[in-house]
């Protein structure tokens, strides 16, 4: 009869394991793949500070922000004549809402590939469209009201630069 000797029994199973690993880490050589590389990422930045980056816009759509609410307020809690009042309140009523929007507006303007076309065009838009609203419903004159529809245009011109 013949018996196994457990030591060397456990030492041809163990060539045989290494063997075989060999033979699986080799693969990849004969293949010419490379080990995965790890990509570290950079550390998140705040928003602030890409807003901070990225010129004057932030900080121009606070002020017309900042403005629209001013000439909200006043424009709400001012006493139109009884005769006028309808018209004068729908007409600053449409400035408001036209000036609030294109302000909301421009806090895209840091994601645009020509941000200061569009800036310029956005604040003509507010200066022209909404300002000679403004002073229309606040005075009364209408010596201005024919630079609102280039206000209007601007605002187009705008919104279409926003696209290139």
């Amino acid at each position: 009869m013949y018996y196994l000797n457990p030591l060397t029994h456990v030492s041809l199973i163990g060539q045989t394991a290494s063997y075989i690993w060999e033979s699986i880490e080799a693969v990849p050589k004969q293949l010419g793949l490379k080990p995965r590389t790890e990509v570290k990422m950079p550390p998140p930045v705040p928003l602030w500070k890409l807003a901070a980056a990225t010129g004057p816009f932030v900080k121009l759509a606070a002020f017309s922000g900042a403005a629209a609410t001013i000439l909200g307020a006043y424009g709400s809690h001012k006493e139109y004549p009884e005769h006028e009042k309808v018209d004068r309140k729908q007409v600053f009523e449409t400035a408001s809402r036209y000036h609030f929007i294109h302000t909301l507006a421009m806090l895209g303007l840091p994601l645009c590939r020509s941000p200061y076309v569009t800036a310029t065009f956005l604040l003509l838009g507010i200066a022209l469209f909404c300002g000679t609203c403004y002073y229309s419903a606040f005075t009364g004159d209408k010596q201005y009201n024919r630079l609102t529809p280039v206000g209007g245009i601007c605002f187009i011109l705008g919104w279409l630069s926003m696209c290139i």
